[in-house]
């Protein structure tokens, strides 16, 4: 077996080549290491994460790319012109008529260079995609990994589109640079296509996806459930995606900024008519705004020191300029008070951005008080003994509990470092971030 160190070289050599538009990138290699280093060390390796699992189990969980036939015909298109994919897993036994449906993460790009230079990777093309990939924790086959939605039918839609599925513009030519800007369609046609293939028949379903992903829940989930029969169960799983509108150590809103060119540049605006008629298109894709019009039931899951919005809403380069922060976004544990101090108040406007959702009797919620992004795509942080948890209880647990009405879920962790049980990720160097 190849050591550690080499691995991790190896790792970082392939993530320094990816684009660093992928917001759940960083989280991915931090990931993986994690998840080596346990194998190394005697963990049970079916409960490890992507990528470190054994040759045999890694075949048997693998799951083919599949492109969307109808893309050319309905305009349906990846930031390259190529067509949209997804992966599907059928179901079995009491699953076979339940579906979950899992939005890809990736972050956005906001202007033509970093779509362009997106329209280079799997987050803006097919032709970049892998041909299959291995479904974990909440889309594991495995039922001591995802107790209560192991066997149902699994998709992961992989994202292309750079703007949350939720981009539509007509015109592919953009100032002399081919790129389509289709994320609304690439979602309308996906979901056509998965009706066909027996979506349509669900008895329950549940969509879902993480960080850009958990954005796209946000603004999707009516729209899932519109597209079911009411006398089904359809509700969503919102992971790591409730996006603060929060200024920066600087006093500068770079997040609000970033969200602009993205909105503007795709013309997102037009998916918020009633929003944007109140407050600029750019305040309407944060999910504080977005949710005050969701009927559906909704879980939010969401840390409460989210690793990506620390390191590019709260303390970006920019506001940074003499890296006073770098130790503290590479390990929370290298963080002085004053900058803890900044977590908390950090902590407190989730809180209270989220005071709406704490009183809809149907809505479930999960808020730790980890230094992490995305939780529901491995197996450790989804469910395994090393788990974070709330009362006990894992965050798959949790969802479960709310997902089948067992009882009310609205779990929210006391600040930072209270909680023994966090997965904090630790980032190794600045190219991680």
């Amino acid at each position: 077996m190849s050591s550690f160190a080499d691995v991790i070289h190896r790792l970082r050599l392939w993530w320094r080549r990816r684009s660093r538009v992928n917001a759940a990138g960083a989280l991915t290699l931090v990931l993986l290491s994690l998840a080596l280093l346990l194998t190394l060390t005697s963990w049970d390796r079916e409960n490890v994460l992507d990528g470190s699992l054994p040759s045999s189990s890694l075949n048997s969980n693998l799951v083919d790319l599949t492109l969307l036939k109808s893309a050319e015909e309905k305009g349906a298109l990846c930031l390259d012109g190529s067509p949209p994919g997804y992966h599907l897993q059928k179901g079995s036994g009491s699953g076979s008529d339940n579906w979950l449906v899992h939005l890809e993460g990736g972050g956005w790009c906001r202007n033509l260079a970093a779509c362009s230079a997106r329209k280079r990777t799997s987050l803006g093309s097919s032709r970049h995609m892998e041909l299959q990939v291995a479904f974990f924790g909440i889309l594991s086959n495995v039922k001591s990994q995802n107790p209560d939605f192991y066997n149902w039918n699994k998709v992961k839609i992989r994202y292309c589109d750079g703007a949350s599925f939720s981009g539509n513009r007509d015109n592919e030519l953009q100032n002399g640079t081919n790129l389509f800007f289709r994320g609304q369609r690439i979602w309308e046609a996906i979901m056509d296509e998965l009706l066909v293939k027996g979506l349509a028949n669900a008895k329950q379903a549940l969509l879902t996806g993480c960080s850009a992903g958990g954005l796209a829940t946000y603004i999707h989930c009516d729209d899932f459930r519109a597209l079911l029969p009411k006398e089904i169960t359809v509700k969503c799983l919102a992971d790591g995606g409730f996006f603060l509108d929060e200024k920066d150590i600087g006093g500068k809103r770079t997040i609000r900024a970033f969200y602009n060119d993205v909105v503007h540049l795709q013309d997102v605006g037009k998916r918020f008519p009633d929003c944007v008629s109140l407050m600029e298109p750019s305040q309407c894709f944060f999910p504080r705004e977005i949710i005050k019009s969701i009927k559906t039931p909704l879980f939010i899951l969401n840390p409460a020191y989210d690793a990506w919005q620390i390191q590019h809403i709260l303390a970006p380069e920019t506001s940074d300029p003499q890296q006073s922060w770098l130790s503290c976004k590479l390990n929370i544990r290298n963080c002085n008070p004053n900058q803890i101090e900044s977590f908390q108040g950090f902590r407190e406007a989730l809180l209270n951005s989220l005071s709406e959702a704490k009183h809809k009797r149907e809505w479930g919620m999960f808020i730790n008080s980890c230094f992490v992004h995305c939780q529901t795509i491995n197996n450790i942080t989804w469910h395994s003994p090393y788990s974070p948890r709330i009362n006990n209880k894992t965050i798959a647990e949790a969802v479960g509990d709310w997902y089948f009405d067992r009882r009310e879920v609205k779990e929210i962790d006391c600040a930072y470092p209270c909680n023994p049980t966090c997965y904090n990720l630790v980032f190794t160097n600045p190219y991680s971030l």
